[in-house]
């Protein structure tokens, strides 16, 4: 079984192809049971351990990673994550891959893709809230997909968000990049919002989002925490990475249900729908579309299926 370390993930994938193959993998068959999410301490806080199985006729694939948000008061990473890798005609184990990397990829790839599917092909103006370790790789994962010529970032320390744009900029990024000051004007006139933050109260909000937004939620996997309100849940087209997975753990859409503001069955679709579709989604003018992700073995899975084909250690 070969060791891949994250300097190889990060070696062997671009967004491009990742994100045609996240889209032809979604679209094809496979299992995938609903993650378990498992509270280490939950009278302590919400540390957790998450196991994430799925399987296609090639491959079988398990991350295993620990969530402990306390360690980012103390300087350390609060995501670790593994990938194991089997091939699935014989059960025979291929590759350990590192996960913490592999997921930053498959996770700035699947909110790139939802958009690809969702926004408006014209879409220019880009709001990221978040300065975590995500926000680099969302914002060139969604520069693929769509024209941007300008990116906000916000966060509630400035001198994080301005370090992130330095970032971008020494990666080549040419769209024009600045802090978002006031999150509530940047809101009024973004084309696309993404939203990776730790925040557990509503940072996004119906009344303030654009005819025409799209809005992509990732940052939250907890029932009784949200990025955005209800309003903006009940305006929306909703769609979600997996339902299975969403309707468990994702407050934005738990919470309004709870307030009986929201059924289950107004959850539009999952990406694999999305995905299947013979033409693409066709939005009305001035809707506006939500998606909201809480990560997917699938996408796991097919992430770490591009890395072993371009190391020669899987079939493409």
């Amino acid at each position: 079984m070969q060791v891949i370390s994250a300097e190889q993930v990060d070696a062997a994938l671009n967004f491009p192809d990742l994100i045609d193959a996240l889209s032809a993998g979604f679209a094809a068959p496979f299992q995938m049971p609903a993650r378990q999410l498992l509270e280490l301490a939950p009278e302590q806080g919400h540390d957790c351990l998450g196991l994430l199985p799925a399987w296609t006729d090639r491959l079988i694939a398990l991350k295993a990673f620990t969530y402990l948000p306390g360690n980012a008061a103390r300087g350390e990473s609060v995501l670790h994550a593994q990938v194991l890798v089997f091939d699935r005609r014989n059960g025979q184990p291929l590759a350990q891959l590192e996960g913490r990397s592999l997921t930053r990829w498959r996770t700035a790839a699947v909110s790139a893709l939802a958009s690809r599917l969702l926004s408006r092909p014209g879409a220019r103006r880009l709001l990221l809230l978040g300065t975590g370790e995500l926000a680099c790789p969302l914002v060139q994962a969604h520069l693929s997909v769509r024209p941007l010529d300008e990116v906000l970032v916000w966060g509630r320390r400035p001198a994080q968000a301005q370090a992130r744009i330095e970032a971008l900029r020494a990666q080549g990024c040419t769209a024009r990049l600045a802090i978002a000051e006031d999150l509530e004007a940047a809101q009024q006139t973004a084309d696309i919002i993404v939203a990776a933050t730790g925040s557990g109260a509503p940072l996004v909000f119906g009344d303030l989002v654009p005819p025409g937004c799209h809005v992509d939620l990732l940052g939250n996997h907890r029932p009784d925490q949200r990025e955005c309100d209800t309003a903006l849940v009940q305006r929306a087209h909703v769609y979600v990475d997996s339902r299975a997975n969403a309707l468990r753990e994702a407050g934005e859409l738990i919470i309004p249900m709870q307030q009986g503001h929201l059924d289950a069955h107004q959850v539009r679709g999952e990406l694999a729908d999305l995905c299947r579709m013979a033409r693409p989604l066709v939005r009305a003018p001035g809707s506006v579309t939500l998606f909201k992700s809480v990560g997917t073995a699938l996408a796991d899975l097919l992430c770490a299926q591009l890395v072993l084909q371009r190391l020669g250690l899987a079939q493409a």
